[in-house]
């Protein structure tokens, strides 16, 4: 009996961990911010900021985090392909992006626990090898390579990252197979992540279902992983790039963690097949709506 309510007692604690450990971070991290950047804002620029661009940068982050949040994938990629064709720079809009998913994964983490949706093993064996991909991707993006250099190779790594969502879509049948090298594949998705502006889901979400994995259990433990994954890559943007485009942070943070709970609900009830390909199709007509301001 005592053996019984010791076991209990250590499950009840690790129960809490998976839901008190994001609560922490964020309440730590809102309070760095406004600490370290309060002097930034001015009420009367509080009040400007709230204009046409921002309920455009918010309606974006709704969107981004309802595709991310049913589909698995789709936030970095929806969000970033929107910004670079709202004319928002690559480094502003990848900082951003990461700094705004530290907010929303949290929300889609919690939200996704709550309703039971996570395979805590799955989710362990993402978290390390995603989280040093995606410091090596954010501080190669912060500090070494140049933005504009590569914004329209961003924009083709959008393509074939929307046609990898419809290639899945279109797969009629799924043999489940034994998933073997998570930890490589962890470590790529986290640096293209940081490098593109998005890749975790779509690399790692896709593969995994393409295995055969169930995937109401897949979303919800590459969502809770990413919460990770984005909190490593945005520290280190911050750290070595410093935080840009604060109207576009908040606009993405309020929108994604509004739609999070909602998102976390509708992944068994909606039509991932339609939706998907819906989604890819989208990106790619605005990486193709980039690349030709660019040519």
């Amino acid at each position: 009996m005592e053996r019984e309510l010791k076991i209990n007692t250590a499950d009840s604690f690790k129960e809490k961990l998976w839901i008190g450990i994001p609560v922490v971070l964020l309440v730590s991290l809102l309070t760095v911010l406004i600490y370290n950047h309060h002097a930034e804002f001015s009420w009367n620029g509080f009040v400007e900021g709230f204009n046409e661009e921002f309920l455009v940068f918010f309606a974006i982050g709704v969107f981004a985090q309802l595709v991310d949040g049913t589909l698995g994938m789709g936030y970095g990629a929806t969000s970033t392909s929107f910004l670079l064709a709202y004319g928002v720079p690559p480094v502003v809009s990848s900082t951003a992006v990461h700094v705004s998913e530290m907010f929303t994964t949290g929300a889609s983490a919690l939200s996704h626990h709550r309703f039971g949706n996570i395979n805590k093993k799955l989710t362990k064996h993402l978290l390390i090898p995603g989280v040093l991909g995606s410091i090596t991707g954010a501080y190669l993006l912060s500090d070494i390579i140049n933005g504009d250099v590569i914004k329209p190779f961003i924009a083709v790594y959008m393509i074939i990252l929307a046609l990898v969502i419809i290639r899945k879509a279109l797969k009629k049948t799924i043999v489940k197979k034994k998933t073997k090298r998570l930890g490589a594949l962890a470590v790529f998705g986290g640096f293209m992540d940081s490098v593109g502006g998005g890749g975790w889901g779509p690399i790692v979400t896709s593969t995994l279902l393409g295995r055969g994995r169930n995937p109401r259990y897949t979303i919800g433990s590459v969502n809770a992983a990413e919460f990770a994954i984005s909190f490593a890559s945005g520290i280190t943007f911050m750290l070595f790039g410093g935080i840009h485009g604060w109207q576009v942070i908040i606009g993405l943070i309020l929108g994604g963690v509004i739609s999070a709970p909602l998102a976390a609900y509708l992944v068994n009830k909606i039509k991932r097949k339609p939706m998907m390909v819906a989604v890819g199709i989208l990106i790619i007509l605005l990486s193709l709506k980039t690349l030709s301001k660019l040519l």
